[in-house]
């Protein structure tokens, strides 16, 4: 550490300053002023850190620094405050002194005007003095970039404190090009408790208490240090690190106070505000104040009724409320509510009257109960006569714990939710939905963004199409969703082509702007909401036309770089756009009614809560997952489980589904999902054989439909369908060979895929039964035409393959002409008798297409009239080759001569 610095006889001193117990960042940046300007001198602070002592005693030499009682005894005329915005009293500072500060915290309000501050939101002070050095390419000893770098690694918690961002990423890595020492920043960083640091970190622990504030976990801990010399941020640090809380305050008693050290690791705990109160202030995520004049308990007593005032709720009622809701007038008749509630399932409605202005007032909460009693007695009243009077309601930032309080004191389930601006009910929120939370609150996740996973996930031309489409909507004002099996195989790592879009606003509006802009035509269904957008005859000129879209887009979404899709067949021939809505059933397994709902309502609709999960797409929301009904935590849990205790019985068919998602994603069926099914199973008998074949034709196209079909036999829902679908071993083993199936082109089969897995599995299962009950099953599941007469077809092969082991090749070939191709094929996989399967292989790859010289022009030439004889003769030439009587052409000449007399 140098001596001094001696100021030039009249010229202006300028001086470097940062706070008391200096911490790496505070040393670090003194070194960077000064290398910036080296006419300055840096002055070191009374009290450093313990490890930065450790440092400057090591390495002091090497460095600039100034003891304050060396200073020249000239007047200080101008001052850079660095890592602080707090004045220090030097000797010599001059009233009109110039003050400059630079640092990374947010600028304090009570500044005088005159001072020149540079701010920056960096992780460190350092990482502005290195991101300087870098520019004037300024040549740094090592000692010198280790101090930097040490001062960006401790207050970025070596890179990974949240608050961290790209530039001090870039810094460290110049300080590193430069020669910073990694092995002496890890001494230092990791530096051990003194033993009066140890004693206090110990009672501290101690007296560590949790405090639960709006769904955060904040820890208090206090002690007494009036004896002690050492720093106390490292003790905080270390406390911080073995207790991991959102929050850590730390209420020290020191000879000058009660010293405050605050650290947060959540965005909704903003310490500076807190510490601000006390007089102290920081960053977000690191502050410290010294509380004058009071005793421990008193600051501790504060600190703790302030938190709640302070800390932003984890949840709040905004991401739990159902927005758009349904209202009702005082003047709405019973039998109008009865009617609305029977629809959606609603246990109460909010009664309101709206004003001139568009205001809304909370009258009070008619229930089910109160509608249900009126309708008994047969009671002609309106929803005035019959509400819960009550003005209450809640405001979408309020924390869980206010709507748990309100729902409590005033047994409301069902609780507006007013925009406090516009006095406008915007959502309501219900007992359910606090419940959900309430049950699962340790696992409510975090708001997730899968923008990149979806970019990974979609090839360009589905990208581009997407984004252009996002943009559109965001123009209308307009809420775009992907929904449903698309977002959820997206976070299994198993993506798909096949996706819903959903529109929270009119979708057929949407399609017919993008129709105008790019061309296509739209087909719709104003009843349903829905709308296809068919592109497949314009896509060549689409494809020019959102590539430049993409390229000139600046807003939110469309900021992400992607590759343009270069063929025009990349994109799909059409787009399905549907409107949010909601639905009713009018009787167990109807078809259901469709009403327009927010995004929210049209998730609930769904089958199970895996497939509830939404990815928003517009504007600033881009990627962003909305988790209305606990999907994703059964997607962690691998569970499958239904909505509601009616979905069974509104659509009985998603038992099979629920089977099926079971067995595919190796999950299992919630327990109650699995009472609701058992309950439910005498239901199947009232559906459709076309919306059961749909369902099993699903399960046919799976590779694990083996399984699923097991699954199903187990709980008895095949026998529910029809009493002649019987499952056992054999049919299993048949149906899993179907798996990845892909026949050789002998066989000349006209379906491939999916489709011909499914009929082969019909086939397959039903190939055992006879006739009678084979027809019961053909006409329950109501099986097209074609396909019976392959089933029906294969049985008769199956019933008399047998004796065909013994027959000539001309007698099998005669047999399996009259069958059609896949009925041959379901015999062959059927089989296990491999003399029968030589046979029926020979068949198809020689027998089949084997045909003699001779046709009906040579037999024309020789003068034989044409008649049935011509098929007689060349019946009686093929079976001659097939059952080898001729090899050869002769013979066959020889033998058709033999004929001729005889016809």
């Amino acid at each position: 550490m140098r001596a001094g610095y001696l100021a030039h006889e009249g010229a202006p001193m300028h001086i470097i300053l940062t706070h008391e117990q200096s911490d790496f960042d505070a040393l670090a940046s003194l070194l960077g002023a000064h290398l910036v300007d080296e006419a300055a001198i840096p002055v070191l602070p009374r009290k450093l850190n313990r490890n930065v002592r450790a440092f400057i005693t090591l390495y002091g030499m090497e460095l600039p620094f100034v003891d304050p009682r060396d200073l020249p005894a000239e007047p200080i005329d101008k001052v850079t405050l660095v890592d602080t915005q707090s004045m220090i009293s030097v000797k010599g500072m001059q009233t009109d002194a110039q003050i400059q500060v630079v640092d990374h915290h947010p600028i304090r309000e009570e500044l005088p005007a005159s001072w020149n501050i540079t701010t920056e939101e960096t992780g460190a002070t350092a990482t502005i003095f290195a991101e300087i050095l870098r520019e004037q390419d300024y040549y740094l000893s090592t000692i010198e970039a280790t101090l930097l770098l040490l001062g960006i690694y401790e207050d970025t918690g070596s890179l990974t404190y949240t608050r961290t961002i790209a530039r001090d990423l870039n810094a460290a890595s110049f300080l590193l090009e430069r020669g910073a020492s990694l092995e002496i920043a890890a001494d230092f960083l990791n530096h051990p408790l003194s033993i009066q640091q140890q004693e206090l970190y110990d009672r501290l622990r101690s007296t560590a208490s949790p405090h639960h504030i709006h769904g955060h976990t904040v820890i208090l801990a206090c002690g007494d240090a009036q004896e002690m010399d050492e720093e106390l941020s490292t003790v905080a640090h270390k406390l911080r690190d073995l207790l991991d809380p959102e929050a850590l305050f730390v209420l020290i008693t020191t000879r000058g106070g009660v010293q405050m050290i605050a650290r947060s690791t959540n965005k909704d705990i903003d310490v500076a505000r807190i510490a601000d109160q006390f007089g102290g202030g920081g960053h977000e995520r690191a502050a410290a104040a010294l509380i004058r004049d009071r005793d421990l308990e008193s600051v501790c007593q504060e600190l703790l009724d302030s938190l709640p005032g302070f800390i932003r709720p984890a949840i709040t009622v905004a991401q739990i409320m159902s927005s758009g809701p349904q209202l009702l007038s005082p003047e709405t008749p019973v039998q109008e509510a009865a009617t609305r509630m029977q629809r959606f399932g609603y246990e109460g409605y909010p009664v309101v009257e709206q004003d001139s202005q568009g205001r809304h007032h909370i009258l009070g909460l008619l229930t089910r109960r109160s509608v249900d009693r009126a309708i008994s007695h047969k009671l002609n009243l309106t929803a005035a006569n019959l509400m819960n009077a009550g003005q209450v309601r809640v405001n979408p930032d309020d924390s869980i714990e206010d709507l748990q309080r309100l729902m409590t004191d005033t047994g409301w389930g069902q609780i507006p939710v007013i925009n406090p601006e516009t006095s406008q009910v915007i959502g309501i929120v219900t007992r359910t939905d606090l419940l959900k939370i309430l049950t699962h609150q340790q696992e409510f996740p975090h708001p997730q963004n899968l923008a990149d996973r979806l970019e990974i996930a979609l090839p360009p031309a589905h990208m581009t199409l997407l984004k252009t489409v996002a943009q559109i909507a965001h123009d209308q004002r307009a809420a775009l969703y992907i929904v449903g099996g698309f977002v959820r195989d997206l976070l299994l790592n198993r993506p798909s082509l096949d996706f819903d879009l959903v529109v929270e606003g009119d979708a057929i509006q949407l399609a017919q702007v993008l129709a105008k802009k790019f061309g296509g035509r739209v087909t719709s269904h104003s009843r349903f909401g829905t709308s296809k957008w068919h592109i497949g005859d314009i896509r060549s000129e689409l494809l020019d036309e959102l590539t430049a879209d993409t390229d000139a887009s600046s807003s939110d979404n469309a900021k992400r770089v992607i590759h343009p899709p270069t063929r025009p067949e990349d994109l799909p021939n059409s787009l399905d756009l549907i409107t949010a809505r909601t639905e009713f059933y009018t009787y167990p397994t109807a078809l259901p009614t469709i009403e327009r709902g927010s995004i929210k309502l049209d998730l609930h609709r769904r089958d199970f809560t895996i497939n509830t999960l939404a990815l928003r797409l517009d504007g600033h929301h881009y990627g962003q997952l909305h988790d209305y009904w606990g999907g994703l935590n059964d997607l962690n849990h691998g569970l499958v489980r239904v909505l509601h205790s009616l979905s069974f019985v509104d659509d009985p068919t998603r038992m099979l589904r629920a089977v099926r998602f079971e067995q595919r994603f190796k999950f299992q069926i919630e327990d109650r999902t699995l009472e609701l099914i058992n309950g439910a199973i005498p239901l199947l008998e009232r559906v459709s054989g076309d919306r059961i074949r749909h369902e099993l034709d699903r399960i046919l196209e799976e590779n694990l439909a083996s399984r699923m079909f097991a699954r199903l036999d187990d709980l008895r829902l095949l026998r529910a369908i029809q009493g002649e679908l019987k499952w056992d071993e054999w049919i299993s083993k048949k149906i899993q060979i179907l798996a990845g199936i892909e026949p050789e082109s002998e066989w000349r089969l006209e379906l491939t895929g999916a489709k011909l897995r499914s009929q082969l599995g019909y086939i397959l299962w039903l190939i055992r039964l006879s006739a009678s009950p084979t027809r019961k099953v053909i006409r329950r599941l109501k099986l097209p035409g074609s396909l019976a007469n392959e089933i029906l077809s294969a049985q008769d092969l199956w019933r008399d393959i047998s004796p065909l082991k013994t027959a000539k090749p001309s007698e099998i070939v005669a047999q399996l002409d009259l069958i059609q191709p896949l009925a041959v094929y379901a015999n062959y996989l059927a089989t296990q008798d491999e003399q029968v399967r030589n046979f029926i292989w020979e068949y198809v790859s020689n027998w089949r297409q084997l045909i003699p010289r001779t046709n009906g022009h040579i037999l024309s030439q020789l003068g034989l009239p044409p008649g049935p004889v011509y098929r007689h003769i060349l019946q009686t030439l093929r079976n001659a080759w097939l059952d080898g009587k001729i090899v050869s052409p002769e013979e066959e000449e020889s033998l058709l001569k033999q004929l001729l007399p005889k016809e």
